[in-house]
C-alpha cells in the first residue's frame, strides 16, 4: 500500500528508538513495582502497549491533513464522552473516569488530550496572522479548553485537567500571543481561582495542595505519598540498590508506585544514574518534537508537534516534581512508564502524530 511504503521510506528511526527506550525502561520498572503485588498489571501493560503500537501505526499512516478536517468533530466527540462518563462511567475510589469495556477501561479524559491538541492546532492554523490576532482569538482557545477542564475536574481528576490547560497555554504562547493578552488572561485566571478552589476541587485535592505548602501539616495522611517517594529516591544514591532490591518498593511503603510514583521505584533501584538516563531520553523526545515543528510543511503540523512536545514536557515535569516533593501530588502519570492502558495508548497516538509529520515534512 502507498501509505505503508511512504511510512517505511520516511520512517523516523531516532524518534522510534527514543520511544522504544522509554518503553523498555518502563516495562523493567513496572516488573519490579508489581513483583510483590498486582502482578497482573504487568501483563495488562503489555497488552496496552500492543494496542498502543497499533494505534501508533494508524496515527502515522493517515496524512495528518485529514486530522485537520476532523479536529473539531473529534473535540466535540471528546466533550460528549466526558459528559457521558460522568453519568454512566465506572466508579473507582470515588472517581468516575472510565468506561468499563470488559477487556479494557477507556478513560475519555486521556483521549481528550489528543483531541484538544488537534482542535487548538486547527484553530491556530486557520486564525489570522499574529499581527491581526485579537484578544478574542485567545479567549476562544481558552474557552475551548475550559469546557473539558471543568468536566474533568468534576470526575474528579485534577492532574489531567491541569495537563490539558498547560498544553493549551503552551500552544497559544508558541503561536505568538501578544503579551498584554497573556496579562489579561492571567488576571482572569487569578480571579476565578477561588471559584475553582471552592467549587471544583475536592477536599482531598485541597489537602494535597495545603500539605505541599506545609509538609508537616499531615505527614501520615496527605503528606505520606510525597515523604515515602523522597525517602525511596534518596536511598538509591548514585547507582541504586538493584532490580527487585528496593526496600521501599518491595516492602510496599511506596503508594501507587506503578501509576503515579514509578520514578521513585526507578530512583531507588537504579539510582541517580538511572534517573538521568530516563530523563535524557525524555529530553531528546521533546527536543526532537520541537525540531519536527520547525520542519513541518504547514502551521497545523507545526502546532501538532508543539502540542505533543508540551504534552510530554508537562507530564514529565509534574510527575517528577510531585515524586521529588517540589510540586503537590496531583495524579499525573509518567509517559510510557506508569501503568495505565488509556495513558499508554494516548501517548503512543501522540508520538504517532509526530511520526506522521516527520514522514510528510518534505511532501507538498
Amino acid at each position: 500500500m502507498p501509505a505503508f511504503r511512504k511510512l517505511w521510506r520516511g520512517f523516523d528511526w531516532p524518534l522510534a528508538l527514543g520511544i522504544i527506550g522509554i518503553v523498555a525502561i518502563g516495562l523493567v520498572n513496572l516488573y519490579s513495582a508489581t513483583a510483590v503485588n498486582q502482578r497482573a498489571l504487568f501483563q495488562k501493560q503489555i497488552w496496552a502497549l500492543l494496542l498502543g503500537g497499533g494505534c501508533f501505526v494508524a496515527a502515522a499512516l493517515i496524512d495528518y491533513r485529514a486530522y485537520n478536517r476532523l479536529a473539531y468533530f473529534a473535540y466535540g466527540l471528546g466533550v460528549l464522552m466526558l459528559l457521558v462518563v460522568l453519568v454512566f462511567g465506572h466508579k473507582v475510589n470515588g472517581a468516575r473516569r472510565w468506561f468499563d469495556l470488559g477487556f479494557f477501561r477507556l478513560q475519555p479524559s486521556e483521549l481528550m488530550k489528543i483531541f484538544m491538541i488537534g482542535a487548538v492546532a486547527k484553530f491556530l492554523h486557520d486564525d489570522p496572522t499574529p499581527q491581526e490576532r485579537k484578544l478574542s482569538h485567545a479567549g476562544i482557545v481558552f474557552g475551548m479548553a475550559a469546557v473539558p477542564v471543568a468536566l474533568i475536574l468534576a470526575e474528579p481528576d485534577l492532574g489531567t485537567a491541569l495537563i490539558i490547560f498547560l498544553v493549551t497555554f503552551t500552544m497559544v504562547l508558541v503561536a505568538k500571543l501578544k503579551l498584554w493578552h497573556v496579562g489579561v488572561l492571567t488576571a482572569c485566571g487569578i480571579v476565578i481561582t477561588p471559584v475553582v478552589w471552592l467549587g471544583l476541587l475536592k477536599e482531598y485535592q485541597q489537602n494535597r495542595i495545603l500539605t505541599f505548602l506545609d509538609p508537616q501539616r499531615d505527614p501520615s495522611g496527605a503528606g505520606w505519598h510525597s515523604r515515602q517517594s523522597i525517602f525511596a529516591i534518596g536511598s538509591g544514591r548514585l547507582t541504586g540498590k538493584g532490580l527487585l532490591h528496593g526496600t521501599q518498593n518491595q516492602l510496599q511503603f511506596l503508594p501507587e508506585h506503578w501509576t503515579d510514583f514509578p520514578f521513585a521505584v526507578l530512583g531507588e533501584e537504579w539510582g541517580f544514574l538511572g534517573g538521568v538516563v530516563l530523563l535524557s531520553i525524555y529530553l531528546f523526545l521533546i527536543l526532537w518534537a520541537i525540531k519536527l515543528a520547525h520542519e513541518a510543511r504547514d502551521r497545523f503540523g507545526t502546532m501538532i508537534c508543539v502540542g505533543v512536545a508540551a504534552l510530554v514536557f508537562w507530564h514529565v515535569l509534574l510527575n517528577i516534581g510531585m515524586v521529588s516533593g517540589i510540586l503537590p501530588v496531583v495524579g499525573v502519570t509518567l509517559p510510557l512508564v506508569s501503568y495505565g492502558g488509556s495513558s499508554v495508548v494516548t501517548m503512543l497516538v501522540a508520538v504517532g502524530l509526530l511520526m506522521n509529520v516527520s514522514v510528510r515534512k518534505y511532501s507538498y
